[in-house]
């Protein structure tokens, strides 16, 4: 099979059997090549096709906090004020700019996650 452009749902699933028989590709080999030629197609289907959404940005603070074993009492050096921790956490006040640039820089968490607006 010769790599090509993924257009339709069958060519995605014969790139991905392709992909996982060059996945024992040794390094530097011309089939390394073209395992990453097939991961590169079949990365550029998935974004077009299988979009996945920024996460609600108090999730993505509770997420980053259960992966670091943080406490709320933790975030407090993050905002202004004890009480905001626990406002925000329970949506019941916006991340400020200030914080949202504390919590990237502190957490390493994506500022386009911070910034993702909720519909109301």
């Amino acid at each position: 099979m010769k790599p090509k452009i993924i257009k339709t749902e069958e060519d995605y699933a014969e790139a991905l059997v392709r992909v996982e028989t060059l996945m024992d590709a040794k390094s530097g080999s011309t089939r390394e090549a073209e395992l990453e030629l097939w991961s590169l197609l079949v990365e550029s289907y998935e974004k077009e096709h299988f979009q996945i959404d920024l996460p609600d940005p108090v999730e993505a603070i509770k997420f980053r906090m259960e992966q670091e074993g943080l406490r709320q009492k933790d975030l407090e050096r993050f905002f202004p004020g004890k009480n905001r921790v626990s406002e925000v956490l329970n949506h019941k006040r916006p991340l400020s700019l200030g914080m949202i640039r504390s919590l990237h820089r502190g957490l390493g968490i994506p500022a386009e996650v911070l910034l993702r607006e909720l519909p109301a």
